[in-house]
């Protein structure tokens, strides 16, 4: 917008990044379950083989996938898709936005336990503990489970539903 007359021009800025797609979202999802498949594989993997060179290479992409894209999946929809839900008041919604917060939470801190275990299998050190790995592993998958569940249930249909009105009414107003 430009300065009118006896009014300050605003300072120039980065734009704001955009909303991410709900189509990379609902693909980073389907990442996610093939990661925590893959997960699976590489325990069954370590029991017949130990922490060989396949083993290493598989724990180093889950590595790398959690402690990046997961992570970056999470805080986009904290920052894209969150507010504007939890903003419309809907008891039902906010409800279950909380609980997607509370199991991003969970789920973080899951990762902190299991993150310096699969680094040690990628790097090639053998203190890591398969014992806990078993036992952490389906705990971390039923809750990615649920959390995606439901988002793709009850959130992205109301994200999207709350974007396209969005985009209708600046469609009508233009």
């Amino acid at each position: 917008m430009a300065a009118s007359s006896g009014t300050k021009a605003r300072p120039a800025r980065a734009p704001a990044p955009p909303v991410p797609p709900f189509e990379a979202l609902d693909r980073t999802h389907a990442r996610v379950i093939e990661v925590l498949g893959q997960f699976d594989r590489l325990l069954a993997h370590i029991d017949e083989n130990g922490a060989d060179e396949v083993a290493r290479g598989s724990a180093a992409e889950i590595l790398e996938f959690f402690n990046g894209h997961a992570r970056q999946h999470h805080s986009d929809e904290e920052r894209f898709v969150f507010p504007q839900l939890l903003a419309k008041g809907d008891a039902e919604l906010v409800q279950s936005i909380k609980r997607l917060q509370q199991d991003h939470g969970w789920l973080e801190e899951d990762w902190l336990e299991l993150a310096p275990q699969i680094e040690a299998i990628a790097e090639g050190y053998n203190w890591y503990d398969l014992v806990m790995l078993r036992h952490a592993l389906p705990v971390f998958t039923a809750l990615y489970y649920e959390h995606i569940g439901l988002e793709e249930s009850l959130v992205y249909p109301a994200a999207r539903r709350h974007h396209a009105s969005l985009e209708e009414g600046a469609k009508s107003r233009g």
